[in-house]
């Protein structure tokens, strides 16, 4: 069709998987920050997972999928440890992918500090995967948000975050006693949410 046949002008086309300019305006009130890698690998990780590319949930509303064994997760923690997430079987694991220029990771982070506090003698080990951050900008935030004490992955090429199939931040997995996610929230997390999927979890031995 032409202008006059359809009342609109043309315009050029935007190329894919360029946000428009509304998008863009956007994108930093949002509760949840996607983050781009390169599309073959996310593809072939997201089917060897079972993790169907979708739009993130609402805070606190997780997606149900079937458990599924976690992927490795192995490295030297902020504070200089070496950590290995089969080493953690028999414990509850909490993996929360977050990054100091996150704003949703910043209010969320509070959160988890006191999941920890509160569950840990049960059993529940909460870990941070740090993604594409500085050494100097992450530990400004653990102190600003109290998070110190946390076990924390820097994640800084974002290697490991897409074996996980990690699509943006904040996101957060939930590892039983037997080294299976059961549970997965894009977004924030909230005091129901935890409530609801860990306990159960530190009941179950």
């Amino acid at each position: 069709m032409n202008e006059r046949t359809t009342g609109h002008r043309s315009r050029t086309p935007r190329a894919v998987g360029q946000p428009s300019e509304a998008a863009t305006r956007g994108a930093g009130h949002r509760r949840w920050r996607r983050v781009w890698f390169a599309p073959a690998a996310v593809l072939l990780l997201a089917v060897g997972l079972g993790y169907a590319l979708s739009p993130p949930a609402p805070p606190g509303k997780a997606e149900q999928r079937p458990p599924v064994a976690a992927p490795a997760l192995t490295g030297t923690t902020l504070a200089g440890d070496r950590f290995d997430i089969a080493d953690a079987r028999g414990q509850v694991v909490l993996v929360n992918v977050f990054a100091s220029w996150c704003g949703p990771c910043r209010a969320e982070l509070p959160l988890l500090v006191e999941a920890d506090r509160r569950w840990s003698p049960e059993g529940l080990r909460v870990v941070g995967l740090n993604l594409r951050d500085g050494t100097e900008a992450v530990r400004a935030l653990l102190d600003e948000t109290g998070a110190g004490k946390l076990t924390v992955l820097p994640d800084r090429d974002g290697t490991r975050a897409i074996e996980w199939g990690v699509r943006g931040v904040p996101e957060t997995f939930l590892v039983d006693r037997d080294g299976r996610i059961v549970a997965h929230q894009p977004g924030v997390v909230t005091q129901q949410w935890l409530a609801d999927r860990v306990v159960p979890l530190l009941g179950a031995t």
